[in-house]
């Protein structure tokens, strides 16, 4: 974070159980199943690959990185140990406003699961984009008090959505296993079925689940906030990494043993397999349990981000690169409410932007094209900082990443070519968006904008240290 020592930050609160926890609800996301699961059997291999040529890296330089600077702001603030104040400045700006698409984008996912929670009555909510809107400003004001009111009470909601997150998944595991020995497989599970296609219509996902794997960045943006950092995040990255591969690829089996691939919603699969089977074995009262359950995680894991992501300006604000309200405390609940007032208010406003002039599905897959673009630059700078800090000596309470040095930078290098491949496939609009070159535009032409405003911000804030200097 700053290096100013007399700041005031917030207090020490979370333990083991409350950051690994943190890792589940925010790695794992329930919404990339169903996307896996509607390309078929062949997501399974491209699962596998995320995690070897991205989490793994991505990871391991988040353990190494956190393990040597255990700073409030996580990557902003190891971007710019490493490269200077632009380099931390743009790193913290990008991955902030990544969030601003990723909140309507996620809050369109829990409100098309919600749906469900009432059975048939609220099916027809599902073409309202009226009922999506006011659902996420709902939302958004909700963890926004949540968040100013304090991460002692904010991490229930946190812990409470990770059950949210991984419960589902058992839950759908176990009716893909009752439905397999009942009727078969709805999918072809073969060598044939499981290659993956190279058609550049059928990789553009591919970018999405790599993004799956990211959210064990996030509670290093915390540190200052994390009781003994240096050994807690590591332990709690390593419980969750289990957590979310397995999820992830083990949810994804169990739709396509219960749902054909091409019946398979990209936006609530998950929640349609769910109801498939337990209306074949007449459980379908857990329809609406699973729903709810499904709802609370995304729930936490927006509460989770907000509150991950609300650190970065904090530090931003301290170090004067923002204007210092941001790096003030609130006086009673002491957190960074400026921040967190400021993201929850643009992230009403990307709620409109994203769905003018589409539909539903169409602004959900611009949404999560932007979240991707936005957050996978800042990523390229944890890797690249974790190829320059092998040059430094490691103290001895550091824990390095296995190997190394020389693993360390080929990780890094991995880490690196795999986060440029998936921003470009973001770039390019889904197959089924009927009006591709608006969705372009949009993508491009927002991330752009997003990006400008941050160099814009940060030429302003030098200028005025300058005069300020000279005064």
């Amino acid at each position: 974070m700053s290096e100013q020592t007399g700041a005031v930050h917030p207090p020490r609160v979370l333990g083991f159980g409350d950051v690994a926890l943190f890792y589940i609800v925010t790695g794992v996301s329930l919404r990339w199943i169903a996307t896996a699961a509607a390309a078929g059997p062949g997501s399974l291999v491209v699962w596998v690959g995320a995690f070897l040529f991205f989490y793994i890296p991505f990871a391991m330089a988040v353990l190494e990185l956190s393990s040597r600077h255990p700073d409030e702001g996580g990557l902003y603030a190891w971007a710019r140990r490493a490269f200077g104040d632009f380099a931390g400045f743009i790193a913290g700006w990008c991955y902030w406003t990544s969030n601003l698409p990723y909140f309507p984008a996620v809050f369109y996912f829990a409100a098309s699961n919600a749906i469900y929670v009432a059975g048939s009555d609220w099916l027809w909510l599902g073409d309202s984009p009226a009922y999506f809107m006011w659902f996420a400003f709902a939302a958004l004001a909700l963890i926004a008090w949540l968040n100013i009111v304090g991460l002692k009470h904010a991490r229930w909601l946190h812990n409470i959505g990770a059950c949210g997150m991984w419960l589902p998944v058992a839950a759908v595991a176990f009716l893909g296993v009752i439905s397999w020995f009942r009727y078969g497989s709805a999918t072809e599970f073969s060598a044939a079925s499981m290659a993956p296609s190279f058609e550049l219509k059928d990789m553009l996902f591919w970018a999405s689940l790599a993004f799956a794997f990211s959210g064990c960045e996030t509670a290093s943006f915390m540190s200052g906030e994390i009781k003994d950092p240096r050994r807690t995040i590591p332990r709690a990255l390593v419980v969750a990494g289990v957590v979310v591969a397995l999820s992830y690829i083990i949810g994804t089996v169990a739709v396509l043993v219960i749902l054909p691939p091409a019946e398979t919603n990209s936006l609530s699969g998950l929640l349609q397999a769910v109801s498939t089977a337990a209306t074949k074995l007449g459980w379908v009262w857990l329809v609406p349990v699973v729903a709810l359950l499904i709802t609370i995680g995304n729930l936490g894991a927006a509460g989770g981000f907000l509150a991950a992501t609300s650190r970065i300006p904090f530090a931003a604000g301290i170090d004067r690169m923002l204007p210092p309200a941001f790096g003030k405390l609130h006086p009673k609940y002491g957190t960074p409410h400026v921040a967190i007032l400021t993201q929850a208010g643009l992230g009403a406003v990307f709620v409109f932007l994203g769905q003018a002039g589409t539909t539903v599905k169409g602004a959900y897959d611009v949404l999560v094209s932007m979240g991707i673009i936005t957050a996978f630059v800042p990523f390229l700078f944890v890797f690249l900082s974790l190829i320059h800090v092998q040059r430094e000596p490691a103290r001895a309470e550091t824990i390095r990443v296995p190997g190394g040095r020389p693993v360390a930078i080929m990780l890094g290098c991995i880490g690196l070519i795999t986060t440029s491949f998936a921003i470009g496939l973001a770039m390019l609009p889904a197959a089924d968006e009927p009006n591709k070159p608006l969705a372009v535009a949009k993508i491009i032409g927002l991330t752009g904008i997003l990006i400008g405003v941050g160099w814009a911000i940060y030429a302003s804030s030098k200028r005025k240290a300058r005069r300020a200097a000279f005064e």
